[in-house]
């Protein structure tokens, strides 16, 4: 009975023993191992061996990594006090800095993340962070991939999310774009009277260079007023016409007899 007992504990000791010894990484793991606390090699994927005792195994994820950033207060260039939350993409490019060069990689990755974010925007205006958000991803970008660059980590894309402000913020911004739009509609309307005050001005120099153009204009705006019955026309009598007139009245007044002379 006892022999019995001493050979199933062997056999289970045998069991864990290679449980152990035996380590299976996935194609996007790797396994960083340190032999007597030394780094030895990085090995992965597939089947692995890990001596117990002499080896420690670590596993690293090669995957993309998704990481919330917390909302954090920024105040702009112009002190405008907004919050402001983010998304950052990372990978890890080599599991020995990633181990070896900094603690924990991710959460150090999070904290890199929320002072860049701070550092970067509060070098732009607010109207920069409603319309620039491409280019100020891209600078956020660049800057957390240079200094997460030493812990072998690659920073694919960062993306800002929300940008909130208070409301009196918002109603500001709503008058200054009020504003900004009665503004252009006055230029275009000013643009307007000019380039019709320009045509009108080409039109008289060109009705003036015909006598008959006028009389022409005369008759097509009376054509027009006939159109409605409610309206009463004035005619008017040109220039010419009525010198006409007096000149043959004076002409007749010249040529007639004094009748009381004796």
């Amino acid at each position: 009975m006892g022999f019995e007992m001493s050979f199933v504990v062997l056999a289970f000791l045998i069991i864990g023993l290679l449980a152990s010894t035996f380590r299976i990484l996935r194609e996007y793991e790797r396994g960083v191992v340190f032999q007597l606390g030394r780094f030895w090699k990085v090995k992965g994927p597939g089947l692995v061996m890990v001596i117990p005792g002499l080896q420690q195994m670590v596993r690293v994820e090669l995957r993309t990594l998704v990481l919330d950033v917390p909302t954090q207060d920024v105040i702009s260039r112009d002190n405008v006090s907004v919050k402001v939350n983010a998304v950052v993409y990372y990978r890890v490019v080599d599991a020995q800095k990633a181990i070896i060069q900094v603690e924990d990689y991710h959460s150090a990755t999070s904290q890199l993340a929320q002072t860049t974010l701070r550092a970067v925007l509060g070098k732009h205006d607010l109207d920069d962070m409603l319309a620039e958000r491409e280019q100020l991803n891209n600078d956020i970008q660049s800057v957390l991939d240079a200094q997460t660059d030493a812990w072998g980590i690659k920073v694919a894309n960062v993306e800002i999310k929300h940008v909130d402000l208070d409301e009196s913020m918002i109603r500001a911004i709503a008058r200054q774009a009020e504003a900004e739009r009665e503004r252009r509609a006055k230029v275009i309307h000013a643009e307007g009277e000019l380039q019709a005050s320009e045509k009108l001005m080409q039109a008289a120099e060109m009705l003036g260079r015909q006598s008959g153009a006028m009389q022409l204009r005369y008759m097509q705006t009376l054509s027009n007023i006939a159109a409605d019955k409610n309206s009463t026309i004035v005619f008017p009598l040109p220039i010419e016409l009525l010198q006409g007139l007096s000149a043959l009245t004076s002409k007749t007044i010249k040529t007639t007899p004094d009748t009381d002379k004796p």
